[in-house]
């Protein structure tokens, strides 16, 4: 029994350990870039756990796309499939490596299959070949930004123009309501304005004489304070005559005499119709006239002094007159003030739309690199051997004896510098030269790797460097190293992005080196730089 139980567990422990993982690929031989469809495939029971590998390579293959698992039952197992999409971008032949699957948590690995990829043949004879294109402007919509910005401001000028002709504009006038500093200036005032109207001339000798005795009622009762105007006639000279007595006044009996005689006669024009003749018109205006004249001089005057509170009104009247002045002047500037700063702003705006901040910023505010690369350039030679070069500003010799070791000056014949800026400003370039005692062979990749430690020992740090053969417009080669770096000020404590490019050189003997450094993203920097490496010109052994 015993036996029968060990022969089933080899069985069983057999069958787990036997599973194996069947690999297909639709084709081993396919051109550059097109996609190889590897399949695997294992045969487990419903309760196995089964895990294939990801990766974005299997060995030198790229892994394009990873499928689905499809999953088909026969009876009570599962044939699990796994497709992967594969690639690579140079031709030769590859190995799709054997690939781990993970079943019940043991790897099981797949078989191992050779692929070859070959290069796209191009037959020059039957395709023709053509010369690049020329690059083809877009069509903007914008290109003429500017007349949309001039209707813009014609329209914000005759709004403003508009608002100065209508404040400038004459108001209608309000009824003016004049007002009179005593009762016999508003009398006298009012009978010049009676006059002037013409009423009697016009045959209205009724209106005139309830306006002429309207005056008079309404100075006596102003000046003399009884009721004139609610009076009969009669009551009114009987009133009269009792305040001259009472507030002692120097009325004559003539003057009373006339002044009755002008209201009856006024009662008699309202009442009855009676039309007087025109010399009868002109003697009871002058008796008005006279008689209110005479009310006045018979009234004792009151000399009123004034006093300390009403001196210091009339002074906050005449203070409060001139503030006013003072806020509506201020108003107006105010207003000029912001109409200006708002045109200006819808202007900066407008530019910033239509051509960007950065084009505002460089122009209006100013950039400095912008500014190097507008100047008036200098053509001037360095060094021996002798370095040509183009740059915005004269280079300057600089001391260079300190960041040189001895044991490097022992080898040195003659050690030149010039530059301008240092690696904190927003640019740099130096161009240096070096004649050896001896003539000696020049690696120039280790004196690139010598230039950028010198940068290091300067406070570069993160430097990514690339390198490349570069040419002269006359032919002669030599090596450029280009890249970014962090540019570290030891007193502001801050850093700095900078992109740089260093050029070396070897002719008769001797290391010629350019080094060129501007901030990351400088558009303006990068033109200089392009500018500076299309003017250099190296000094040769025939010359």
């Amino acid at each position: 029994m015993k036996f029968k139980i060990l022969i089933f567990l080899l069985l069983i422990s057999n069958a787990i350990f036997s599973q194996k993982i069947a690999t297909s690929i639709d084709s081993t031989k396919k051109k550059i870039g097109a996609e190889f469809k590897l399949t695997l495939k294992t045969d487990v029971d419903t309760f196995s756990k089964v895990k294939f590998p990801n990766g974005k390579f299997f060995g030198n293959l790229e892994v394009l796309e990873s499928y689905k698992i499809d999953t088909i039952r026969n009876g009570n197992r599962y044939e699990l499939i796994k497709k992967y999409g594969l690639t690579q971008f140079d031709s030769g032949k590859y190995l799709v490596p054997k690939l781990p699957v993970i079943i019940n948590g043991k790897k099981v690995f797949s078989d191992s299959i050779k692929i070859e990829i070959s290069d796209v043949k191009v037959d020059t004879l039957k395709q023709k070949m053509y010369d690049i294109k020329s690059i083809i402007p877009v069509e903007n919509d914008w290109g003429n930004w500017w007349i949309y910005l001039l209707i813009v401001l014609a329209l914000l000028a005759i709004g403003y123009f508009g608002y100065i002709y209508y404040k400038k504009q004459p108001k209608k006038e309000k009824p003016i309501v004049e007002e009179y500093k005593s009762p016999i200036e508003k009398a006298t005032s009012l009978l010049q304005q009676l006059e002037k109207k013409e009423l009697w001339q016009r045959g209205e000798v009724k209106s005139y004489y309830s306006e002429l005795t309207d005056i008079a009622r309404n100075y006596i009762e102003e000046e003399i304070n009884i009721p004139a105007m609610e009076s009969t006639t009669s009551e009114l000279i009987e009133g009269l005559r009792n305040a001259a007595k009472q507030k002692k006044l120097k009325l004559s009996a003539e003057t009373v005499e006339n002044l009755e005689k002008v209201l009856k006669q006024a009662d008699l024009v309202k009442f009855a119709k009676v039309k007087p003749l025109d010399f009868e018109i002109e003697e009871d205006k002058k008796r008005i006239s006279s008689s209110i004249i005479t009310i006045h001089k018979s009234i004792p005057e009151i000399v009123e002094e004034k006093d300390e509170l009403d001196l210091w009104n009339e002074q906050q009247k005449e203070l409060a007159r001139i503030a006013k002045l003072k806020k509506e002047k201020r108003k107006k500037v105010i207003i000029s003030l912001g109409f200006f700063f708002g045109i200006l702003l819808l202007t900066v705006a407008g530019l910033i739309y239509f051509k960007g901040f950065d084009y505002v910023k460089d122009n209006f505010i100013g950039h400095p690199t912008k500014e190097l690369l507008e100047s008036e350039w200098v053509n001037s030679e360095y060094g021996n051997p002798r370095v040509k070069i183009e740059t915005p500003k004269v280079l300057k010799r600089m001391d260079i004896s300190k960041n040189v070791s001895k044991q490097a000056m022992a080898s040195i014949k003659e050690m030149q510098m010039f530059g301008y800026g240092s690696m904190l400003d927003n640019f740099y370039v130096a161009v240096s030269t070096t004649k050896f005692k001896e003539q000696t062979t020049i690696d120039l990749d280790k004196s690139i790797d010598g230039s950028l430690k010198a940068m290091e020992q300067r406070g570069a740090q993160n430097i990514i460097v690339k390198t490349e053969d570069f040419d002269t417009q006359k032919g002669i080669s030599g090596k450029k190293a280009f890249g970014t770096l962090t540019a570290i000020d030891p007193v502001l404590k801050k850093s700095q992005k900078m992109y740089y490019e260093s050029l070396v050189f070897a002719q008769d003997g001797g290391l010629q080196q350019i080094v060129i450094m501007f901030k990351e993203e400088d558009k303006y920097g990068s033109e200089i730089a392009e500018r500076i490496l299309n003017s250099v010109e190296l000094e040769t052994p025939a010359q």
